[in-house]
């Protein structure tokens, strides 16, 4: 296999559209060569690349921060000269000045095929402010490490921020050139983009399910990603950013396990199992115990469960990490209906909506866990309208839909479910009339 980075820097023809122009590189630390030669350093070693600029994002270019809301400041590259500019920090947003830096911008950065992950963010802002200043930006593709799987609701329609750039799935089975396709065609974009795509990537192929395994090192694309396992977890154990239950930051297995000093996992588990056992499949749950060394419970003892997805029992096209944790958190709730469960602290920047709804793109997740008599069924229903609807995601035209060519302004995606969307969007909790968005706040639940 090979990704765009390789294609770019081994094949000369595709970089003569960019000689004598100046270059940018957005990256992070798993923008490397099969070699592990980081990005910016194989670019830097080609003689007709005129590197001017580089950009990082969440995390940083060096992925040197550890946690949300921990800003990267801007530095001069000591070795190259350039400046590396914050895409995390006074501004998430690229300037004018940023802009100016360069003509053309190589996109390269490892997603984790995940709605909330704020590179997908990055990639949104930096697209429309090339269509604003007239830049040219190249995606150089990467894998979806989880693969072609989809689950999860939408975002709904005003819930858009930081940790939900548009109205995909929670777990959305697109790389990164693909998502480039879909922003421009949804937000009708005037912008000369290009995707270098990969070649021979497998996203069905066992064992790997995406990911190339035994190919590729893993290097983490952001401080608590440390492996496939996390990845696969991933659209599920994010939502424990929005609770008061650790998700395993401060341990070696962050994001693939979650628990709290005062559960009793054992009985969580039975209760998940009552609720929905078709939702537990593909993986395997271990009761476990642990105590993080900071973040949420830092040093205190957490009773709590381990998700297990890299042994002959992880079954690719059953597992559902989203379900799981919507199963987990009903189970907590009545098991202990008073619990704090949803944490209510600024998040990514927001300060008028709880973290578990900018999470999920709405409150119909929330919502559905405080209701007793709400039922597995009904989640099912309102999850099974969003990921039944996949002809507007380019990877159901094909892997790897066709690489662009020069100046493109796709027309708007169609909506094959646009008639329900209105009535659905009610039913899973779109923002209320006075949020932030009109300068008010929004109602907090209160108690939980």
């Amino acid at each position: 296999m090979k990704c765009g980075i390789e294609r770019l820097t081994g094949e000369p023809e595709l970089r003569r559209a960019l000689t004598g122009r100046r270059i940018a590189l957005l990256a992070h630390p798993a923008s490397v060569m099969p070699d592990l030669t980081h990005s910016l350093d194989a670019l830097a070693a080609l003689p007709d690349v005129q590197l001017s600029s580089a950009f990082g994002p969440q995390h940083g270019l060096r992925g040197d921060k550890q946690d949300n809301m921990v800003e990267s400041p801007g530095f001069i590259d000591p070795r190259l000269g350039i400046p590396v500019f914050s895409l995390y920090g006074e501004v998430r947003k690229p300037t004018a000045a940023m802009m100016d830096s360069f003509d053309v911008l190589l996109v390269d950065l490892q997603d984790l095929g995940c709605r909330i992950y704020t590179f997908i963010t990055t990639l949104r802002y930096v697209l429309e402010a090339a269509a604003k200043h007239g830049k040219a930006v190249w995606i150089l593709d990467r894998p979806n490490p989880v693969g072609r799987p989809i689950e999860g609701t939408r975002l709904a329609a005003g819930w858009e921020s930081f940790v939900g750039a548009g109205a995909l799935p929670m777990r959305h089975g697109l790389t990164m050139g693909e998502l480039a396709h879909w922003f421009v065609a949804t937000l009708r974009l005037k912008v000369d983009y290009q995707v270098v795509t990969m070649l021979h990537w497998q996203p069905h192929a066992a064992p790997g399910h995406g990911w190339p395994l035994g190919e590729r090192e893993w290097v983490n694309p952001s401080p608590n990603a440390p492996n496939l396992s996390m990845a696969r977890c991933y659209a599920g154990t994010v939502m424990l950013e929005g609770t008061n239950l650790s998700e395993g930051r401060g341990t070696t297995r962050p994001l693939e396990l979650f628990g709290a000093p005062d559960i009793d996992a054992i009985a969580v588990l039975r209760e998940m199992q009552r609720i929905a056992p078709e939702w537990l499949a593909g993986c395997r749950l271990r009761p476990c115990w642990f105590e993080p060394t900071f973040h949420k419970h830092a040093g205190k003892l957490c009773a709590g469960l381990q998700i297990h997805v890299e042994a002959a029992s992880y079954v690719h096209e059953a597992f559902r990490p989203w379900r799981l944790m919507a199963a987990a958190f009903k189970a907590i709730r009545r098991l202990q209906p008073d619990y704090p469960l949803w944490r209510d602290f600024p998040y990514e920047y927001e300060r008028d909506r709880l973290a578990i709804d900018l999470i999920n793109g709405g409150s119909a997740l929330r919502e559905w866990v405080d209701d007793a008599a709400a039922s597995a069924a009904d989640l099912d229903a309102l999850a099974t309208q969003d990921e039944a609807c996949p002809s507007r995601l380019p990877h159901w035209q094909g892997p790897c839909a066709a690489a662009a060519s020069g100046p493109r302004s796709a027309p708007r995606a169609p909506d094959p479910c646009s008639g329900n969307r209105r009535s659905a969007a009610r039913a899973r909790g779109g923002p209320p009339a006075a949020g932030p968005r009109a300068g008010g706040r929004s109602r907090r639940p209160r108690g939980r």
